[in-house]
């Protein structure tokens, strides 16, 4: 999926640009893309990394040669948002082709073609099907010349999913509304108790009045009911102790499962630096916000005081020792 809109306006020497944003998997896949392109193609993209939320600097960075823009929202562990309709503006006055990957929030929350965007794809696999059942992805755009272009890739490099997968995913929509609604506010409570504790440094959630970019999370995403807003389901929070902090309190859940996927209805919980952005040079994953003491929660949809619990007994045995826990007292002390 994430592949497939790189090669819908395929010429020489054609520019894409991307969002400097921390997920190790996207960057992964932007590697290969030139070698399959190469392969397929006979041509190399050229790649440029842009901040999404410097406008000026994403205007700049378009060339003649730039054919798309692809960004993230939220950004994956960080949760940085992005401005869809500002960043759409841009790219339409530039003519320029701009994809929203919208795996975190699904069409329930956020809507990028409603925004000016004329690509969304997703991961399936995340919260659209929900039960870590099925691999897929999907593509969607209202402008047909492009949805044309998809299809033949599509049927190219056959890229389809088995009938059985595309079953279960097909099940996971029937459910999606209410799940996303449900999983978001577990999570607006959990990251709310997060904040309470102690043991934590920082905690990131777009539904926190403490999230850096409130205002655009409130205007930009959607509700069901028209009760508010909902943020989806991962909240991320930094623990006291940096790595060895996080290794304990990971290595002490029991009900929260130890996982690098996200968007089920059981909670998992990821450590980026040693898990998804592992082979992130260290001095790479600070300059994007991603601490050795970062942990990503993927809320589900149990109980959230069974959660709570589950995390508050993590940090008990976490940092239990008298060691740690003198020096978590002292980080306290000093924040």
């Amino acid at each position: 999926t994430l592949t497939q809109p790189f090669v819908l306006r395929r010429t020489k020497a054609d520019r894409r640009l991307l969002p400097d944003l921390p997920d190790k998997i996207e960057q992964i896949a932007f590697a290969q893309l030139s070698k399959e392109q190469a392969m397929l193609y006979q041509q190399v993209v050229d790649q440029l990394l842009v901040d999404a939320k410097d406008l000026a600097a994403l205007d700049r960075a378009i060339e003649p040669s730039t054919k798309l823009v692809f960004v993230e929202t939220p950004a994956n562990p960080t949760l940085q948002l992005c401005d869809v309709a500002a960043v759409a503006a841009v790219a339409k006055r530039r003519s320029v082709v701009l994809a929203v990957d919208n795996t975190f929030l699904t069409p329930v929350i956020l809507r990028p073609l409603e925004l000016g965007a004329h690509v969304s794809l997703y991961s399936t696999t995340k919260l659209i099907e929900g039960h870590n059942t099925a691999i897929g992805g999907a593509i969607t755009s209202r402008d047909e010349e492009l949805l044309l272009r998809l299809r033949f890739v599509r049927k190219t490099v056959g890229s389809i999913q088995a009938p059985h997968d595309a079953w279960l995913t097909l099940r996971g929509l029937r459910t999606l509304p209410l799940r996303a609604r449900k999983q978001s506010e577990n999570a607006l409570r959990i990251a709310r108790f997060l904040e309470r504790s102690e043991f934590t440094a920082s905690v990131r959630y777009p539904g926190l009045a403490s999230f850096p970019q409130r205002e655009l999370a409130e205007r930009q995403h959607g509700s069901i009911d028209g009760s508010g807003p909902l943020h989806g389901n991962v909240v991320a929070f930094e623990v006291r102790g940096g790595l060895e902090g996080a290794r304990r309190v990971v290595e002490s859940l029991e009900l929260c499962t130890l996982a690098e996927s996200l968007g089920a209805v059981e909670t998992l919980v990821t450590h980026p630096a040693t898990m998804t952005h592992g082979d992130v040079p260290l001095a790479e994953r600070e300059r994007l916000g991603i601490s050795s003491g970062l942990i990503r929660l993927s809320v589900g949809l149990e109980d959230p005081v069974d959660v709570e619990n589950d995390l508050e007994h993590a940090f008990a045995r976490a940092f239990a020792d008298r060691e740690t826990a003198s020096r978590i007292t002292a980080e306290v002390s000093r924040g």
